[in-house]
């Protein structure tokens, strides 16, 4: 399996965060692969200043060389369904390739999002893009958990 987790933000190692994103980057190597693509640049810098709607077709375009195909695109977004542990390792479960999006500082378009295969939230408080991608691979590692009966969802 093969997991892409693709997000509008400056990227870099953060003090606070960077130990767990290491920490859940190692232990899912041992379910799948895994790519983090932090994705910014002076289009997106530039669109933000302009105004939202313009940020957001913005991330859509950075977004585009993800949307393949061959691979189950997964949106997160705070305005679609909210899903528990088991609803989501259900959309890992038998997968070859899966690629989420974390949108930018103003959302997403919604095309962009109902063009995904599901668009799921982890609830409707607002986190930082550091934090929700911690809280986003824990979900990974223990979604294949649950998927391979590996006790540490219990």
């Amino acid at each position: 399996m093969k997991i892409t987790i693709a997000t509008i933000d400056k990227g870099g190692k953060d003090k606070l965060y960077s130990p767990l994103i290491e920490h859940y980057t190692k232990i899912i190597k041992s379910y799948s692969k895994l790519d983090i693509v932090d994705i910014f640049d002076n289009k997106i810098s530039k669109a933000q200043d302009v105004s939202a709607d313009i940020a957001k077709q913005s991330y859509s375009n950075a977004f585009s060389p993800y949307m393949t195909k061959n691979t189950t695109t997964i949106v997160l977004d705070p305005s679609s369904k909210e899903v528990d542990s088991f609803d989501f390792a259900f959309l890992l479960k038998d997968r070859v390739d899966v690629t989420f999006f974390i949108g930018g500082a103003f959302g997403l378009e919604r095309g962009f999002v109902d063009q995904c295969n599901n668009a799921i939230s982890f609830g409707k408080i607002t986190l930082s893009h550091k934090l929700i991608k911690v809280v986003l691979l824990e979900q990974i590692f223990r979604g294949l958990s649950i998927n391979n009966n590996h006790p540490y969802h219990k």
